[in-house]
């Protein structure tokens, strides 16, 4: 059973997501809150498996929600919001979150989103976070972190970081590379703790922070 907290300052929100999310026989909604600080508070006492979080909310706000509930490990967060190119969005991918949907998304998307998420996927595409990375990135200048951080990686890891930034699956990498699929697993599981990034999205905006990828480049 996926434990889920429903979080959105809007009442009437979270009432569709409750009626979509409760029909579902694998689901259960344990908790629900109007803004990011109770919705700290519920992860923190209820422990669910995934919060989907909205971003734009009063008190505290779903970016700072997520960096507080994901830096204890109460639970995944998948991130809600109503534009694409949101920066709030991008903001929450920085802070832990393991992806973002719109909020008009299908129910059978949003039921999907959530059972990966629950099982320890990203549900952003990498074409989604290279055009908020184009975006925000760009306009900050390209580069945000320091590379060095990349020092860690081997010639072979960074290729393979590379390669998951171009939103190349484990299979096409493999045939890129000419290397076994269980090889090229084993490269990505590497890079991820290497780095200490919680999965293939973070490592996307970590490429391109650390100037790996320019914007604009894919």
């Amino acid at each position: 059973m996926i434990r889920v907290v429903l979080v959105d300052d809007q009442e009437l929100m979270r009432v569709g997501f409750r009626m979509v999310l409760g029909a579902q026989e694998d689901m259960e909604i344990v908790g629900e809150a109007g803004n990011g600080k109770v919705a700290v508070e519920l992860a923190g006492e209820l422990r669910p498996d995934v919060v989907l979080m909205d971003v734009r909310m009063p008190v505290l706000d779903g970016v700072e929600a997520t960096k507080l509930i994901t830096a204890q490990g109460f639970a995944k967060v998948l991130v809600m919001t109503t534009f694409d190119l949101d920066e709030y969005a991008l903001s929450a991918l920085r802070n832990g979150a393991s992806g973002f949907l719109l909020k008009d998304t299908p129910p059978v998307q949003l039921v999907s989103a959530l059972r990966s998420v629950a099982s320890g996927d990203a549900v952003v595409s990498p074409s989604v976070t290279r055009r908020l990375l184009d975006r925000f990135l760009g306009a900050a200048g390209g580069q945000l972190r320091d590379a060095s951080v990349l020092d860690a990686l081997t010639e072979r890891e960074r290729e393979v970081l590379l390669l998951i930034s171009e939103g190349l699956s484990n299979t096409e990498i493999a045939r890129r590379l000419f290397l076994s699929e269980a090889t090229v697993k084993t490269h990505v599981g590497r890079v991820l703790s290497k780095l200490d990034l919680r999965d293939r999205v973070q490592a996307v905006v970590l490429a391109y922070e650390t100037g790996l990828v320019r914007p604009g480049e894919h």
